[in-house]
């Protein structure tokens, strides 16, 4: 059995202090790749630097909504320096937060149409952050030439209708630990009926640790097979088979080749 975990912040202190362990970790567990998000321009540029220096992993370039209040030109450079190289499969995490707000609106918008951008010129695909914001995020995208483009939602625990948007422009939704929460019923639902093709898995480490280990700080890479058998399960399938298909559909969309 094959996973890849589409979604971690390595370069958080409580994860990159003992990184070896962290891999080694999701090794036994069964994951082969971890996608390692950028946050803002330094941090996607440490994030760089990990996936360059390990063969487990790879990388995203992208700021944050929540750091677009502090965003410069320079920054846009920076990102778009990073998107060219190979070890950076994806501009992200980009997007909109309506729910803190630590950014006015009109500066969250503005940073990612520029990213949006970056990611079309550059031909890499996006993760998006969206909270609060979907009707908004989705006009932006729509309106930069993002329909039918490889766009993931991460995290995704809107509602059904919006699921049904996301699945109606061939966009795909990766699923955390929130999941197998006991609560998470119409999460449930949505994701014993989304397109095969069109899912994936993440941990979003250091947040969201799954059931059974939901207790544990910080969640790791490895606690994505949790989520995995949760939703073999839940869509009455073989883990085996879950497991393929999510890796085949995480490959194919950032375009990994190992």
């Amino acid at each position: 059995m094959e996973l890849i975990d589409t979604h971690a912040h390595l370069t958080y202190p409580e994860l990159s202090a003992q990184l070896p362990l962290v891999m080694a970790d999701a090794r036994a567990a069964g994951v082969a790749r971890i996608i390692t998000i950028g946050s803002d321009a330094v941090d996607s540029q440490a994030a760089l630097a990990l996936a360059t220096t390990h063969p487990m992993l790879a990388c995203t370039a992208g700021i944050h909504p929540h750091e677009a209040a502090k965003v410069a030109d320079g920054d846009f450079k920076r990102i778009r320096e990073l998107a060219a190289d190979p070890h950076v499969v994806a501009v992200g995490e980009i997007g909109l937060d309506y729910h803190y707000d630590f950014a006015d609106r009109e500066t969250q918008h503005w940073v990612l149409v520029r990213q949006l951008d970056i990611a079309r010129s550059s031909g890499k695909p996006i993760v998006v952050h969206c909270r609060e914001a979907f009707p908004d995020c989705v006009s932006l995208l729509e309106q930069n030439g993002f329909r039918n483009r490889k766009v993931v939602f991460h995290c995704f625990t809107g509602t059904a209708e919006e699921a049904a948007t996301l699945a109606a422009h061939g966009w795909r939704i990766s699923f955390t630990g929130i999941v197998t929460f006991k609560n998470s019923t119409e999460l449930q639902a949505i994701a014993r009926d989304y397109p095969a093709d069109q899912l994936m898995l993440e941990t979003d480490a250091p947040y969201l640790s799954p059931i059974p280990v939901r207790s544990v700080r910080p969640n790791v890479p490895a606690h994505v097979a949790h989520t995995a058998a949760f939703l073999a399960e839940l869509r009455g399938v073989p883990l085996e088979e879950l497991a393929a298909q999510t890796t085949a559909n995480a490959r194919a969309f950032f375009d990994l080749k190992s």
